[in-house]
């Protein structure tokens, strides 16, 4: 791909990297996926593994399917402390291990071309490689609460060392959890919850980008090419609202933690901001909408 394809390209505007037009409703499904597809920030990466198993389909009626993922959604983010929620598997069960695996996805949907709801079935459906083996133990040490920050100055050498080999320690750990089949990693319930955000996002695309149209700023949108992950995260918390129905606190405060997580400079600051915009007039348009209901009934009636 040629840069100034990639310079020009609006990356939230469709799951086509190709395709310059700002709301495209074509979602392209072409082309094949790399083994690895890593992206990184200081010290933080986000990598999609083809090693691939499995099925999403979990023997629950839809009722109890409805209350599960409505209890997933709010019941927010992994304890202060860092240590992630795993369950009686040892497989991740907080909603922000969803959010991350959906958000690995989107991303990688953006670069490929690719719907994001197939991307992740085809990850889910991947066999495992012949003597592959996964250090549960990895799970209890990952921290989802890990937020960059300024750079850290050492006064020692001994020092700078030591920070250093925690440094590599975490990037190897985030290395070997966010590579690994999904199977291994997050229980059934997780799985459910962030196919739901993928389709929430297929389906509120072109809508949402009218919106980061109106609230992102102007630098964003001039320079698309770099700040994907950022628009990930908007398209994200968007649709989480607006068609998952998750209490808004809860899905701006998870957006921002993921924004110091995995971007840099003012971007939480902005998300913040933008997710607010955004809520004000989701909520607007949704009260104007009762009261013309409620006029056509009385009108009926």
């Amino acid at each position: 791909m040629e840069a100034a394809s990639v310079a020009s390209s609006c990356c939230f505007s469709a799951f086509d990297p190709h395709n310059t037009h700002i709301g495209s409703s074509d979602l392209g499904f072409s082309r094949n996926l790399p083994i690895v597809l890593t992206w990184r920030r200081p010290s933080h990466r986000l990598l999609l593994s083809c090693r691939r198993r499995g099925s999403l389909a979990t023997p629950v009626l839809e009722d109890e399917k409805k209350k599960e993922d409505e209890a997933v959604a709010e019941s927010g983010s992994p304890s202060k402390e860092g240590l992630p929620k795993v369950d009686r598997t040892g497989r991740f069960s907080s909603p922000r291990a969803g959010r991350e695996l959906a958000l690995s996805v989107i991303y990688a949907a953006c670069l490929e071309g690719s719907d994001p709801v197939r991307l992740l079935e085809k990850r889910m459906n991947m066999r495992r490689e012949s003597g592959y083996e996964f250090d549960k133990a990895s799970l209890l040490e990952y921290n989802h609460m890990s937020f960059g920050g300024p750079p850290v100055t050492a006064e020692t050498a001994e020092e700078a060392d030591g920070l250093s080999q925690i440094d590599e320690k975490e990037t190897a750990i985030e290395a070997e959890v966010l590579s690994a089949p999904p199977k291994l990693v997050y229980s059934k319930l997780i799985l459910r919850f962030a196919r739901k955000l993928l389709l929430a996002v297929a389906d509120r695309w072109d809508d949402d980008v009218l919106v980061i149209e109106k609230v992102a700023p102007q630098n964003w949108k001039n320079s698309p090419a770099g700040k994907i992950i950022e628009l990930c995260i908007l398209h994200l918390a968007m649709s989480e609202i607006a068609v998952l129905g998750t209490r808004h606190p809860i899905v701006i405060n998870e957006a921002v933690d993921l924004a110091k997580r995995f971007c840099d400079g003012a971007a939480p600051r902005i998300i913040n901001g933008c997710l607010r915009s955004f809520v004000k007039d989701f909520q607007g348009g949704h009260s104007a909408q009762t009261v013309e209901s409620e006029k056509e009934v009385a009108v009926n009636a």
